[in-house]
């Protein structure tokens, strides 16, 4: 376990990389013994301190949800990490590649909470009655943290890797389409790059969202109305550029595209 001060200054490396938009050593390489427990204490400091400046918490992404994604990284579990105002976008925004590092979208379903989910015995069902409604939404990824040799602990200390949403303007409540089989067909300067169907996140995207209730109730919290959940994506990353064009298909759900200079 780190100590309080090795978690302190880890963190601060963390907001001091935020701000510039760079990229630290790997934590596990500097800290061998370094916990899942110890990252989420980074990052709780790391987000109290953006709290103390003044940014509002506005909800949470999951991620690591595909078993592919899994296998991949050798966990067995997803991970989270919390989002804020200055994080949000909309479908036909220009996103600015300066602001993130080792930027890559990830094609999601995001959801809006009408009222208060807590563990720890969330279920699926509990998850959709706690919905208000359902939206697209692109994940943009950003690391701040070496990518190479880059474990579990690493990444949930960087926050989950989040650095942005941009949103859709399609709602459904969760009674109106069937969530599971919502496809996404992303698309990068007018090629197709990546597609998949939500099914693809834990069985249904909502799943993921009643694992969070339950993993927060571990740490004395729970997911509050007016909440937006990214629930994890359900395609590869795609790696973007300056100049880039960014287009998803999301059938019923209507489209997102954006544009990265």
């Amino acid at each position: 376990m780190l100590t309080p001060a090795e978690t302190d200054r880890i963190a601060a490396e963390l907001a001091d990389a935020d701000r510039t938009h760079g990229v630290i050593p790997r934590i596990t390489a500097r800290y061998p013994a370094a916990t899942v427990e110890d990252a989420y204490r980074i990052q709780a400091r790391w987000r109290d301190r953006r709290i103390a400046d003044g940014h509002r918490l506005v909800g949470r992404k999951i991620g690591l949800t595909s078993r592919a994604m899994q296998h991949a990284t050798g966990i067995t579990e997803p991970d989270y990490g919390v989002m804020f105002d200055d994080t949000i976008f909309r479908s036909g925004d220009t996103l600015p590649v300066d602001r993130f590092s080792n930027v890559r979208v990830e094609v999601e379903l995001a959801f809006v909470l009408a009222q208060p989910l807590e563990g720890p015995h969330a279920t699926l069902a509990d998850a959709l009655r706690a919905t208000d409604h359902v939206v697209p939404a692109l994940e943009v990824l950003n690391s701040h943290i070496e990518l190479e040799g880059r474990t579990i602990v690493d990444t949930i200390s960087d926050n989950a890797a989040y650095g942005a949403m941009v949103l859709g303007e399609t709602r459904r409540r969760p009674d109106e389409v069937d969530l599971r089989w919502v496809p996404g067909v992303l698309s990068r300067n007018g090629e197709i790059e990546e597609t998949g169907v939500a099914a693809g996140v834990l069985g249904h995207p909502a799943t993921g969202v009643a694992w969070l209730a339950n993993k927060l109730h571990q740490h004395g919290a729970r997911l509050e109305a007016g909440e937006i959940i990214l629930a994890g994506s359900f395609t590869r990353p795609v790696w973007v550029h300056a100049g880039d064009h960014v287009l998803c298909d999301y059938g019923p759900m209507g489209t997102i595209s954006c544009h990265f200079i």
